[in-house]
């Protein structure tokens, strides 16, 4: 019997992509599926730091609890859609990146927005998960 398993690929043909991303994630029939709403860089005080690279830590931090409540890993991970307010320090997000994912990245989409849901929040993201 065939093993089902979360598939990423970037096709043949198409220019590599420019972040730590794949640019399909393939997910088998009958997977369930998981969506979180956004996560952000609260900390587990309810504080919401200053400081862009404080929230982008918080985040993951939050979306690793995530995933361990439903006991999902990196690995689950098919889509990510960040938003932010202003410039990410790549340096500083692909290294909790690549902590997350250790080089098996999902596909990602990034925008830079004016706001978020309150004006303090810098970055959100959101997971879309699938269990095999």
């Amino acid at each position: 019997m065939e093993q089902k398993k979360i598939i990423r690929k970037n096709p043949a043909g198409m220019p590599d992509p420019v972040g730590n991303y794949t640019h399909i994630t393939k997910i088998p029939r009958n997977a369930e599926l998981y969506v979180t709403s956004g996560q952000i860089g609260v900390g587990r005080n309810g504080n919401l730091p200053v400081d862009m690279n404080e929230q982008i830590k918080n985040t993951f931090d939050n979306i690793k609890t995530i995933l361990h409540a439903e006991e999902l890993t990196a690995e689950n991970i098919i889509k990510i859609n960040i938003w932010a307010t202003q410039k990410i320090d790549w340096d500083y997000l692909y290294a909790k990146w690549d902590e997350l994912f250790g080089g098996h990245y999902p596909a990602m989409t990034i925008g830079y927005i004016s706001e978020l849901g309150l004006p303090e929040i810098k970055i959100e993201i959101e997971l879309w998960a699938a269990k095999v």
